[in-house]
């Protein structure tokens, strides 16, 4: 497992650059709080919607979300979700009595500290079922429970979908010792505290703003 302050800082710029390489993230990173913010009201969101808070124009809204290929939405064009979904997924979110979703287990110690909000969260280890519970918040996390829970982490590759190629790989374990099949599997992969993995998280972010 990485600990180390400094080798957890570069997973998460190596992250971010693999992201940023991926499809057109790049492009439409800027708008990646935008979109988050405007999720928490739990609907679904025009490019107009977006557009104005964002301070683009509508039309190169349209063009970023077009590009990216993991972009959910329903059957108007609307978005459902963008790493924090209205659409079900094992890691639940919820804010202000509002139970939203992501689409990894980092993605739940990432948008605390890139919106400022305090969400509780609850998701299944991988390996067995049993629940993961925490608290995160901008400035940390609290309430772990299992307490040994550790996060799976693999290199962001330049891809087509960062969703299949990244989240997808990305779990919380109720104990480093019921990762171990997943490692043995993803030989190029990690798992840390969630601790730690909050610290990349909040890392990641501050790389993609």
């Amino acid at each position: 497992m990485a600990s180390e302050t400094k080798t957890i800082q570069q997973i998460g710029s190596d992250l971010a650059r693999g992201a940023r390489a991926s499809e057109d993230v790049d492009r439409i990173a800027p708008l990646f709080p935008v979109i988050a913010r405007l999720l928490l009201r739990g609907r679904p969101l025009t490019a107009a919607e977006i557009a104005a808070p964002a301070g683009q124009p509508e039309a190169s809204v349209r063009d970023a979300l077009d590009a990216l290929e993991a972009v959910e939405r329903d059957g108007e064009g609307r978005v459902l979700g963008l790493g924090l979904t209205l659409v079900p997924t094992p890691h639940r979110f919820r804010v202000d009595e509002r139970v939203l979703y992501t689409w990894c287990a980092l993605d739940t110690l990432i948008y605390p500290s890139l919106l400022g909000v305090e969400a509780e969260v609850v998701s299944p280890c991988q390996a067995s079922g049993t629940p993961v519970r925490l608290t995160a918040t901008a400035e940390g996390i609290s309430g772990v429970e299992p307490p040994g829970a550790v996060v799976s982490v693999v290199p962001i590759e330049h891809a087509a979908n960062i969703r299949t190629a990244f989240c997808d790989h990305v779990h919380f374990f109720r104990s480093a010792a019921d990762a171990g099949a997943w490692l043995r599997e993803h030989p190029g992969g990690t798992v840390l505290p969630v601790a730690d993995a909050f610290a990349l998280g909040r890392g990641f972010a501050d790389e993609m703003r």
